[in-house]
């Protein structure tokens, strides 16, 4: 049987992360490999330090999405996968890599993933996590300062220059591929229960 594959999108600060880990202690991790579209940016070593920093990461051609469709089908078929590391800190990708096995569901998380054709084709179920703009912003400046050694005024300078608009412009707009909007994310606990039956209805199958 091929397994489940979930989408779970959202603006950066929805609170995507807070259902993927619902869903992931829902299910059990046993059964759930992760696979993170921020997994997938391209390796940047090719340019000064300065000018990796100043690329638009919000952008779909920042990614390399078909490395990803590559290994949900890889996945799909039964084949393990070599998942590359980003480091968030240098813009670059590390030599090493994380060995990822088949399970029954798999659970693709990113900003962008309902904005790629063939991203959104390889998915069974199509999870948008909607919040409010306020709220997305302080999450980001909160996980980019203490998770990713930024400077805040960098964050803002980031958030107003290429998060808002690329927001406007892919990620808001690929709310319509979704089957099911979350609002308020993580703190839907209807909502949340409501997807966790509904996997569990698929996997029962």
């Amino acid at each position: 049987m091929e397994p489940l594959i979930i989408g779970v999108a959202g603006g950066s600060g929805s609170g995507k992360t807070t259902v993927v880990r619902h869903i992931i202690d829902t299910i059990g991790k046993e059964n759930i490999v992760l696979l993170q579209h921020d997994s997938y940016y391209r390796d940047l070593k090719h340019l000064p330090f300065e000018e990796r920093s100043k690329q638009n990461f919000d952008h779909p051609s920042s990614l390399e999405t078909e490395l990803m469709i590559r290994h949900i089908e890889a996945l799909k078929e039964g084949y393990h996968v070599e998942v590359p590391i980003y480091d968030f800190s240098k813009h670059v990708r590390k030599e090493e890599s994380r060995e990822v096995y088949p399970k029954k569901v798999i659970l693709v998380d990113g900003i962008l993933i309902f904005s790629e054709k063939g991203l959104r084709k390889q998915m069974d179920i199509k999870l948008y996590v909607d919040t409010d703009d306020d709220i997305r912003l302080l999450r980001r400046i909160r996980r980019d300062i203490l998770e990713r050694d930024r400077e805040l005024q960098n964050v803002l300078e980031q958030y107003e220059e290429y998060v808002r608009p690329m927001h406007l412009e892919f990620v808001e707009p690929s709310k319509r591929y979704a089957d099911i909007i979350i609002p308020r994310g993580g703190q839907n606990e209807v909502a949340l229960q409501m997807v966790a039956a509904r996997i569990q209805e698929e996997l029962s199958r």
